[in-house]
Formats: structure tokens, C-alpha cells, sequence
């Protein structure tokens, strides 16, 4: 098995590939075409901004090779955002390969929302093994709303927001799996065995 974990205008790819080098999956982190079309798995995480990431993605026709990809896609945090069809970050127009609508936190609480979140309605192959109720870290100010067709995890933080979408192949969470602990270490494993 291949794994590549797209390089991009976005941080985050250490940490990524530390955890899957943790279960024992190697992977190569490209912005390549053939090499991500090749891969048995593809990661597009993030840590950034949707306009920059949208833009380093046109630049380099990389938004046409996600979308085309047929393999199991996994996006985090931004990578979520950036799979939905727009967002209020910077009023960026997104891969629209999950037709929702990102959307700044309408909450008294802080924002950014940082920290531990429970995982609620949790739904799907990526939660195998995983109790409901379990507890992952989440850190952003930018959150998709609830579908009844895309949602397959949801948490709170004054309103209930999509914590992971899936559709067809692409599969994305709001939290950070590499960061979650034992968690984490169980979403990326189910990731994996897709």
C-alpha cells in the first residue's frame, strides 16, 4: 500500500505522516500528479487558509487531479473545508465535491474552537471500533453544517457542526486524527484498511 499526503500552501504534514509511520504505513508526501493518481491512498491535510490553499492548488491544476482521484481520499481540518463548495474564509470557492457551505462559527463561545471534542452520531466505515461519544481535538473557526446525507460525524461547540463528511471516496474530518491519541490512532487505521 501507498499513502501520499498532498504537499500544499498548508502545514501539517509532519504530523500526519509521524502518525502513520506510528501504525506502519510509510508515505511520500508529493504534490506529483502520477505519484497521487498511483498512490492506494491519498491525505490532504492542513493547517492554513482556504483562499492560499485554493490558490496553490489552481496554480498547480491540483484541484482537477483531487477531484478526479477514485481511491480513498481523506481530507483534515482545512482539507474538510476545502472539499465542501465554498467557503466565508476569504469568500474562497472550494473543490465543491461535497456540496455544502463552510461557515465561520456563529457562537457566543471563543473562537477558534480549540481542544477536545466529543464525537457524536458517528456513522460509517472511518468510526469502526470507535465508541460513541469518543473524544477527538479540534482546532479551527470555520465549520461545515450538519447533512442528513454527508455527515457521518458530528460535534457541538455552542451549535452542533459537521466533525466529519464522507461522499463516494472522499471521506474528511474537522479534527485532527494525528493529533487524538488512541482515537486518532483508530480513525486512521480504519483509513487505512478502506
Amino acid at each position: 500500500m501507498t499513502v501520499a499526503i498532498l504537499k500544499y500552501n498548508a502545514g501539517n504534514t509532519k504530523s500526519v505522516a509521524l502518525a502513520l509511520h506510528r501504525l506502519g504505513a510509510e508515505a511520500v508526501v508529493t504534490d506529483d500528479p502520477l505519484v497521487l493518481r498511483a498512490s492506494s491512498k491519498v491525505i490532504v491535510p492542513g493547517v492554513g487558509a482556504a483562499r492560499s490553499a485554493m490558490e496553490y492548488l489552481r496554480g498547480r491544476k491540483l484541484d482537477q487531479v483531487i477531484k478526479s482521484l477514485t481511491q480513498p481520499v481523506l481530507g483534515v481540518c482545512l482539507g474538510q473545508q476545502l472539499f465542501c463548495s465554498f467557503s466565508e474564509e476569504e469568500d474562497t470557492e472550494c473543490l465543491d465535491i461535497i456540496p455544502l457551505q463552510v461557515e465561520r462559527f456563529r457562537t457566543p463561545k471563543k473562537v477558534p474552537h480549540m481542544g477536545w471534542n466529543k464525537l457524536t452520531e458517528l456513522r460509517g466505515e472511518l468510526f469502526q471500533d470507535l465508541p460513541e461519544e469518543a473524544y477527538a481535538y479540534f482546532v479551527h473557526s470555520y465549520r461545515a453544517p450538519v447533512s442528513p446525507e454527508f455527515t457521518v460525524a458530528s460535534a457541538q461547540h455552542g451549535e452542533v457542526f459537521s466533525a466529519a463528511l464522507r461522499r463516494s471516496n472522499f471521506f474528511a474530518t474537522q479534527f485532527h486524527p494525528e493529533k487524538s491519541g488512541k482515537v486518532g490512532e483508530q480513525i486512521l487505521r480504519n483509513f487505512l484498511a478502506i
